[in-house]
C-alpha cells in the first residue's frame, strides 16, 4: 500500500526553491503506487508540529505549473531549528504523532545547512522512537556554502542578478563620474561564504567595466591598502566599483556590520555594511560615494532567473523523490559537475551528515592574490551558473506570479504548545 509524504521549505527562500517543489510534485505524482498524497507543511517544519499541512492536490493544475516560475516560498518557510531528541524530545513525539494520524512515511526538506541538519534528525526518528520515516534532504540555498555539492539551487540566479546589477549600476557611473558619483559600493548576501561577492567579478570584462574591487568575508578588510586601492582606481580610471559581502570582516576578524542580535538559527544578525564602507571612503578622500544594499532583492529576483539554476531546482526535486521509492533513507542528491565549458552536470548523492551544519567556503584559489578580484578559476566555475534565460510569463508589463490557495487538510491531533 502507498504511504503519504511530507514536502516543506526552510531557511531563506530563493527565485528557485519552488522549481524543486514542482519537481517533488511532478516525481510523487509519478509513482502512485509508492506515494498516496503529498502534503506541504505550512512555513516548514512548523506546519508538521502544529500539524498545518496543506493539501497539494486541492490546488489547481495552472498553480503549480506556475511554481516552476514563482520567486520564494509558496508554502512558507521558517527559520526554526530542532535541537537534539534528547534535548526537545516532545517535539519529536509530536512529528511521530502528526506523521502517524496522517499515514506520513516520506519526508522532504528543501534548504542549506541547518535546515539538512533538521532532515538529518528527524531521518533518525525510526532508530530512535521506532516509527519508520523515510527522510531526504533538497538542497537550497543562495549563499552556496553547502558541501559535497558542485553548487546549490538559488545561487545561480543571484549570482546573474549580482552580476547584471553590478554591470549596469558600471554603465551609470562611467557615463557620470566626471561631475558626480566617484565610488559605488553594493553590498551582497554572504555572512562568511565570499560566493555571491565573487560572482559580481563576472561582470569585469575587456572594457573595464564591472566592479574594481570586490571585499570578501574570507579575506579580512586591510584598510589601509583598500583605501589606497580606492585612491588609486579613482585616479586612474575616474570611478572606482565595489562589491562588498554583507559578511565581510575587519583586521581581527570581526564582521565590520554586527548590530549584536542573532537569527533563530543563531547567527550573527548583519546590519549595512555598504554605508560603512562608502563612509570610510568619503572621511579618507572626499570622493562623492553611493551605496546600495541589494539584500531580498537579490534572491527574489525571478525575472532574470539562470536557467540553469532552474533546471537544477527542478531536478534536484525529482531526484529527491527517486531515492527515497528507490529506498534511500538520510541522503541528498547532489550536482555533480562533469566539465567547464561546455558545462556537463549529472545527479549525485551524498549522506546528510556529511553536509549538515557544514559551511563551505569560497576557496582561496578562487581569489585574487591582492585579495580584491577573482581568479580565471573562479570565472570558469560561476560562468556556467549563471548561462541561460528563464523568463516568467508577464501580464500588463509585470510577472505574473501566482499565489496557491494553501487549503489545510483537517487535524487529527491534539493542540501542540510547545514550539
Amino acid at each position: 500500500m502507498p504511504h503519504n509524504a511530507f514536502y516543506a521549505q526552510s531557511g531563506g527562500v530563493t527565485a528557485v526553491i519552488n522549481a524543486s517543489a514542482a519537481g517533488v510534485i511532478a516525481e510523487a505524482n509519478a509513482h502512485p503506487k509508492t506515494i498516496g498524497r503529498l502534503y506541504a507543511g505550512r512555513d516548514g517544519i512548523l506546519g508538521a508540529l502544529t500539524e498545518e499541512l496543506i493539501d497539494i492536490s486541492a490546488e489547481s493544475p495552472e498553480n503549480l505549473k506556475a511554481l516552476r516560475y514563482t520567486p520564494a516560498g509558496a508554502f512558507g518557510s521558517c527559520r526554526y531549528k530542532l535541537k537534539s531528541l534528547k534535548e526537545h524530545r516532545r517535539q519529536y513525539e509530536r512529528l511521530v504523532e502528526v506523521f502517524r494520524a496522517h499515514d506520513i512515511r516520506y519526508f522532504f526538506y528543501n534548504g542549506g545547512g541547518d535546515s539538512q541538519d533538521t532532515a538529518h534528525k528527524v531521518s533518525q526518528l525510526s532508530a530512535e522512537l521506532g516509527f519508520p520515516i523515510t527522510c531526504i534532504g533538497v538542497p537550497k540555498t543562495m549563499d552556496n556554502d553547502l558541501p559535497v555539492t558542485d553548487c546549490c539551487p538559488g545561487f545561480g540566479s543571484v549570482a546573474k542578478y549580482t552580476a547584471v546589477s553590478m554591470l549596469e549600476a558600471s554603465f551609470d557611473v562611467a557615463s557620470m563620474h566626471r561631475t558626480s558619483t566617484k565610488v559605488f559600493v553594493m553590498e551582497v548576501m554572504g555572512r562568511h561564504a565570499g560566493w555571491v561577492a565573487a560572482s559580481a567579478g563576472l561582470a569585469r570584462d575587456e572594457r573595464g567595466l564591472g566592479p574594481d574591487i570586490i571585499l570578501f568575508p574570507e579575506i579580512p578588510l586591510d584598510e589601509t591598502r583598500f583605501l589606497a586601492e580606492v585612491e588609486h582606481t579613482v585616479k586612474e580610471r575616474g570611478f572606482c566599483m565595489i562589491a562588498v559581502s554583507e559578511g565581510a570582516k575587519d583586521a581581527e576578524g570581526k564582521f565590520l556590520s554586527v548590530t549584536g542580535s542573532t537569527d533563530a538559527f543563531g547567527h550573527a544578525q548583519l546590519g549595512g555594511v555598504a554605508p560603512i564602507i562608502a563612509r570610510k571612503i568619503r572621511e579618507y578622500r572626499g570622493y562623492k560615494c553611493h551605496w546600495a544594499v541589494c539584500d531580498y532583492l537579490q534572491r527574489s529576483a525571478r525575472h532574470i532567473a539562470s536557467k540553469t539554476d532552474v533546471d537544477q531546482a527542478f531536478e534536484l526535486g525529482r531526484a529527491a523523490v527517486r531515492l527515497a521509492v528507490n529506498g534511500e533513507n538520510a541522503v541528498m542528491p547532489v550536482i555533480v559537475r562533469e566539465s567547464d565549458n561546455p558545462y556537463r552536470w549529472h545527479i549525485g548523492r551524498t549522506p546528510l551528515a556529511q553536509v549538515a551544519n557544514i559551511e563551505r567556503t569560497l576557496p582561496r584559489h578562487y581569489i585574487s592574490d591582492n585579495g580584491f578580484e577573482i581568479t580565471d578559476s573562479a570565472r570558469r566555475y560561476l560562468l556556467p551558473l549563471i548561462k541561460g534565460e528563464a523568463y516568467p510569463p508577464y501580464r500588463d508589463g509585470l510577472p505574473e506570479y501566482r499565489l496557491l490557495e494553501k487549503a489545510i487538510i483537517p487535524k487529527k491531533c491534539p493542540e501542540f504548545n510547545h514550539l
